[in-house]
Protein backbone atom coordinates (compact mmCIF):
# COMPACT_ATOMS: atom_id res chain seq x y z
CA UNK A 1 0.00 0.00 0.00
CA UNK A 2 1.89 3.60 -0.83
CA UNK A 3 1.37 5.91 1.21
CA UNK A 4 -1.38 9.05 0.39
CA UNK A 5 0.42 12.01 -0.78
CA UNK A 6 -2.11 14.65 0.59
CA UNK A 7 -0.95 13.28 4.22
CA UNK A 8 1.82 14.16 6.28
CA UNK A 9 3.90 11.51 8.29
CA UNK A 10 6.29 11.45 11.38
CA UNK A 11 9.00 9.45 12.13
CA UNK A 12 7.16 7.46 14.44
CA UNK A 13 4.95 6.53 12.04
CA UNK A 14 1.78 8.50 12.50
CA UNK A 15 -0.12 10.44 9.85
CA UNK A 16 -2.03 13.68 10.11
CA UNK A 17 -4.68 15.27 7.35
CA UNK A 18 -5.42 18.32 8.04
CA UNK A 19 -9.15 19.00 8.07
CA UNK A 20 -9.59 22.08 6.93
CA UNK A 21 -8.08 24.84 4.79
CA UNK A 22 -6.65 26.36 7.75
CA UNK A 23 -5.14 23.65 9.52
CA UNK A 24 -6.92 24.31 12.76
CA UNK A 25 -7.40 20.61 13.30
CA UNK A 26 -5.99 17.33 12.03
CA UNK A 27 -6.79 13.58 11.63
CA UNK A 28 -4.08 11.26 13.00
CA UNK A 29 -3.65 7.49 12.51
CA UNK A 30 -1.07 5.25 12.01
CA UNK A 31 0.73 4.06 8.63
CA UNK A 32 0.09 1.12 6.88
CA UNK A 33 3.87 0.16 7.10
CA UNK A 34 3.13 0.35 11.37
CA UNK A 35 -0.33 -1.76 11.20
CA UNK A 36 1.99 -4.26 9.24
CA UNK A 37 4.55 -4.15 11.55
CA UNK A 38 2.52 -4.16 14.97
CA UNK A 39 0.41 -6.88 13.27
CA UNK A 40 -3.07 -7.66 14.41
CA UNK A 41 -4.06 -4.68 15.86
CA UNK A 42 -6.50 -6.11 19.37
CA UNK A 43 -6.59 -2.96 21.72
CA UNK A 44 -6.06 0.71 21.00
CA UNK A 45 -5.35 3.26 24.18
CA UNK A 46 -6.31 6.42 22.84
CA UNK A 47 -6.65 9.80 24.37
CA UNK A 48 -9.72 11.56 25.64
CA UNK A 49 -11.47 13.97 24.32
CA UNK A 50 -10.41 17.35 26.01
CA UNK A 51 -7.14 16.21 27.19
CA UNK A 52 -4.22 18.24 25.49
CA UNK A 53 -1.47 16.28 23.63
CA UNK A 54 1.94 17.39 22.93
CA UNK A 55 3.40 16.89 19.90
CA UNK A 56 6.54 14.43 19.80
CA UNK A 57 5.20 12.93 23.50
CA UNK A 58 3.09 9.73 24.02
CA UNK A 59 -0.93 9.79 23.93
CA UNK A 60 -1.90 6.21 23.81
CA UNK A 61 -0.74 2.75 23.09
CA UNK A 62 -1.69 0.20 20.61
CA UNK A 63 -1.60 -3.28 21.81
CA UNK A 64 -1.37 -6.48 18.89
CA UNK A 65 -0.71 -10.15 19.06
CA UNK A 66 2.88 -9.33 19.01
CA UNK A 67 3.42 -6.76 20.96
CA UNK A 68 2.80 -2.77 22.68
CA UNK A 69 3.63 0.07 20.92
CA UNK A 70 3.49 3.53 21.88
CA UNK A 71 1.41 5.83 20.09
CA UNK A 72 2.97 9.33 19.55
CA UNK A 73 0.88 12.92 18.94
CA UNK A 74 1.84 14.46 15.72
CA UNK A 75 0.92 17.73 17.05
CA UNK A 76 -0.13 19.54 20.06
CA UNK A 77 -3.64 20.62 20.70
CA UNK A 78 -6.67 19.57 22.57
CA UNK A 79 -8.20 15.79 21.35
CA UNK A 80 -11.56 16.81 20.18
CA UNK A 81 -12.68 13.32 18.73
CA UNK A 82 -11.68 9.50 18.98
CA UNK A 83 -12.78 6.71 16.93
CA UNK A 84 -15.24 5.38 18.37
CA UNK A 85 -15.50 2.26 15.73
CA UNK A 86 -11.22 1.55 16.45
CA UNK A 87 -12.07 1.52 19.98
CA UNK A 88 -14.60 -0.96 19.10
CA UNK A 89 -12.85 -2.84 16.42
CA UNK A 90 -8.92 -2.59 16.50
CA UNK A 91 -8.44 -4.46 13.52
CA UNK A 92 -9.60 -1.45 11.56
CA UNK A 93 -5.93 -0.20 12.16
CA UNK A 94 -4.58 -3.06 10.33
CA UNK A 95 -7.68 -3.54 7.33
CA UNK A 96 -7.87 0.49 6.45
CA UNK A 97 -5.25 2.69 7.99
CA UNK A 98 -5.80 5.20 5.88
CA UNK A 99 -9.28 5.58 6.29
CA UNK A 100 -12.11 4.30 8.89
CA UNK A 101 -8.83 3.10 10.94
CA UNK A 102 -8.19 6.41 11.56
CA UNK A 103 -7.58 7.24 15.46
CA UNK A 104 -8.30 10.89 17.33
CA UNK A 105 -8.95 14.07 15.83
CA UNK A 106 -7.17 17.53 17.85
CA UNK A 107 -7.60 21.18 17.80
CA UNK A 108 -4.02 21.86 16.02
CA UNK A 109 -2.05 24.10 18.27
CA UNK A 110 1.62 23.79 16.78
CA UNK A 111 2.85 20.89 14.69
CA UNK A 112 5.84 18.62 15.33
CA UNK A 113 8.22 17.44 12.60
CA UNK A 114 6.47 16.12 10.06
CA UNK A 115 7.37 14.11 6.88
CA UNK A 116 5.85 14.67 3.66
CA UNK A 117 5.03 11.15 1.51
CA UNK A 118 8.32 10.97 -0.04
CA UNK A 119 10.02 11.74 2.62
CA UNK A 120 8.01 9.36 4.68
CA UNK A 121 8.59 6.09 1.78
CA UNK A 122 12.68 7.43 2.37
CA UNK A 123 12.44 6.83 5.99
CA UNK A 124 10.68 3.41 6.00
CA UNK A 125 13.00 1.92 3.17
CA UNK A 126 16.08 2.61 5.12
Amino acid sequence: MSNPTHLQYTAEHEWIALDDAGGTTARVGVTAYAADALGDVVYVDLPQVGSTVTAGETCGELESTKSVSDLYAPVSGEVIEVNAAVDADPGLVNSDPFGEGWLFVVAVTATGELLDADGYEALTRS
